[in-house]
């Protein structure tokens, strides 16, 4: 089957709407409340400065979405561009299909001379998505992230 990645569109909001829920019920057993997820997504559309998501399509059909959004390093002088809220659907996953969205996102990162890398967090349970992370040339190495949400 032939998988073409792109960067989403307004189009793709139910789709990604839908992953962002089924993740949080696979991952941490979280029910979200709908409207939220979908203004939350939206937002994203509306204004670009909050990130951009990349999808998977097989056969016409969304199968996998990202969403990245944008760090600034003084450290660096640039952008590092996080890599979240990634959603395969369950009957395409081992099949390559992060690892052809990560090919993408790094081609697109690589391209724009102000980036200066790609980052993301993963819960330290979930060791089939950080197999997957570590076989894309990512690592673990440096840092733990610590987080306070209202």
């Amino acid at each position: 089957m032939e998988i073409r990645i792109r960067e989403a569109s307004v189009t793709d909001v139910r789709p990604i709407v839908e992953f962002q829920q089924a993740m949080a019920r696979e991952t941490e057993s979280v029910e979200l409340d709908p409207p939220v997820v979908s203004r939350g997504v939206q937002a994203v559309f509306d204004d670009p400065a909050r990130g951009r998501y990349f999808v998977a399509e097989a056969a016409g059909e969304v199968i996998a979405s990202l969403l990245i959004t944008y760090e600034w390093s003084d450290w660096r002088d640039g952008k590092v561009w996080w890599i979240q809220s990634v959603y395969v659907r369950p009957e395409h996953r081992r099949r390559g299909v992060y690892a052809r969205m990560y090919d993408e996102v790094r081609a697109a990162a690589t391209r724009d001379a102000g980036v200066r890398g790609i980052r993301l967090y993963v819960d330290r349970r979930n060791t089939s998505a950080q197999d997957v992370y570590r076989r894309s040339g990512m690592n673990g190495e440096h840092y733990l992230v610590f987080e306070w949400m209202k």
